[in-house]
Order: C-alpha cells, then sequence, then structure tokens
C-alpha cells in the first residue's frame, strides 16, 4: 500500500500550482493533506476512486486536514476524546487491518506563546494512540511541527530552543518512539542528513536547502518489518513543505 502526507498551506492555492498532477501521478491508496486553510464546502476535488474525509476548522482560512482514500473505511472520527476538533488537526479512519492517523500538530509560535497548548495537545494525541494501539496497528502521519533530532534540520545548534526544537516537543516525540512506535524515514535511514520536509520562504532557502524535517510518517512497531520505502518528494513544489510517502507491504 502507498501513503502520502503533504501539508499544502492552503488546497486552494496548492491547486493552482500543480496539486492535481502530482495527486493523479501518485495513484496512493489513502492520501492525507493538512493545512487545508479552507471549508470543504469552499473547494471542489474531483477526485473519481477515492472517499473524501475533511476536518474544518471553526475559524475560516486556518488550520485543517483531509484525508482521500481508496477504500472506504469502516469508521471516521474527527477529534481525540470526542468526535469533533475546532482546530480541525486530526482525522482518524478505521479499516480491517490498521488505523490511519492524520494530525496537523499545533505550533508552539515564534514565541512559545502556545508551547503549553502544544504539549497538552501532545499528552492528549499520545494517550490517544496507545489506546488505538492496543487494538490494532497504527499509520499516524502529518506535520507534526517537531525536528526530532539534530540530523533533521539544517542548523541545529543555533534553532535549539526554538519552536519546533525545544526540549519539550522532542521529549514528547521521543517518549512516543520508544512506547511501541517507529519513526519510519529513521527506521530505513538512520544516520542520514540534508533530508527535508520543510523550508521557510525567505529568499532561496530550499534551493539551498536549509530545511526541517517536520513531516512524518510514524507506525506501531510492529509494521516495521513491512516498510519498504519512506521518503520525501523534495522535488514537488506547490507548498513550503514537500510531499511524504510510506509503502508497506500489507
Amino acid at each position: 500500500m502507498k501513503f502520502i502526507s503533504w501539508n499544502v498551506n492552503g488546497i486552494r492555492a496548492c491547486l493552482k500550482k500543480g496539486f492535481m498532477d502530482f495527486f493523479n501521478e501518485q495513484d496512493a491508496d489513502i492520501f492525507a493533506i493538512q493545512e487545508t486553510k479552507c471549508q470543504a464546502a469552499q473547494v471542489t476535488l474531483d477526485l473519481p476512486g477515492y472517499y473524501q474525509y475533511w476536518n474544518d476548522a471553526e475559524k475560516k482560512g486556518y488550520s485543517g486536514t483531509a484525508v482521500f482514500t481508496k477504500k472506504e473505511p469502516l469508521a471516521v472520527r474527527y477529534g481525540i476524546e470526542e468526535d469533533s476538533e475546532a482546530e480541525g488537526r486530526i482525522i482518524t479512519l478505521t479499516f480491517d487491518d490498521f488505523y490511519f492517523v492524520n494530525v496537523y500538530t499545533p505550533n508552539a509560535q515564534r514565541t512559545l506563546a502556545r508551547l503549553p497548548f502544544r504539549l497538552a495537545w501532545e499528552d492528549r494525541l499520545y494517550t490517544y494512540l496507545q489506546e488505538l494501539n492496543q487494538h490494532k496497528p497504527v499509520i499516524y502521519c502529518g506535520d507534526l511541527n517537531v525536528a526530532h533530532t539534530a540530523l533533521d534540520l539544517k542548523n541545529a545548534k543555533s534553532n535549539e530552543g526554538n519552536s519546533g526544537c525545544t526540549v519539550e516537543e522532542r521529549e514528547k516525540m521521543t517518549r512516543l518512539l520508544t512506547t511501541g512506535f517507529t519513526d519510519s524515514f529513521r527506521h530505513l535511514y538512520p544516520t542520514a542528513t540534508d533530508r527535508y520536509s520543510w523550508w521557510s520562504y525567505m529568499n532561496k532557502v530550499r534551493e539551498r536547502n536549509i530545511g526541517w524535517r517536520i513531516d512524518y510518517f510514524i507506525v506501531s512497531d510492529r509494521l516495521t518489518p513491512y516498510i519498504t520505502q519512506s521518503e520525501m518528494h523534495d522535488e514537488v513544489l506547490g507548498s513550503d513543505h514537500c510531499p511524504i510517502y510510506l509503502t508497506l507491504t500489507l
């Protein structure tokens, strides 16, 4: 099975920059997007052969997630504790053999003003993922807004303590990755450097590959033997993030 995740930084803008060409070319089994920045009613995507699930933020033009899947799920959930999420940050699809969880993790903000909210979110999500994992394997993906280790960003030293690079945020991911879950990219490429999924829009930053790896496919440990590919499509433009992909021999 082939899975793709992409923070599109506004699906309406991304549609004007080649989104459909990439979507059709990839022919993924499940295609997840984050930061849709619109209500589902504000955009029409013609995706023959796919079921569409959208979780819009209550605030227009903000956040939002969506999942497009060839196979109809047994159930769909749009929250963690309840089947709702005010900022549209999570969608869970239940299938026969696994859960698919698409997430747009809250950003702590440049001043770290939202770090407490972010950490509380991480704790809620951790509990949720562990509960799911007790029943069947989990494929968890999205823009997780953290560069987990120094390998995951270009200027590691100068960014220590910044949003997405705080000790607290990194510890939350370490906790998950030591209690039943695996970073699929690092499973295949444990020491790889200069592999990123996000670049600032500042002048020539992407051209010089001064980036961060903040988009992930994280899977239950019992799925790791089935990981065949986990990579970035860093050649694809259309957003400040590039798409990432995972293939599993399920």
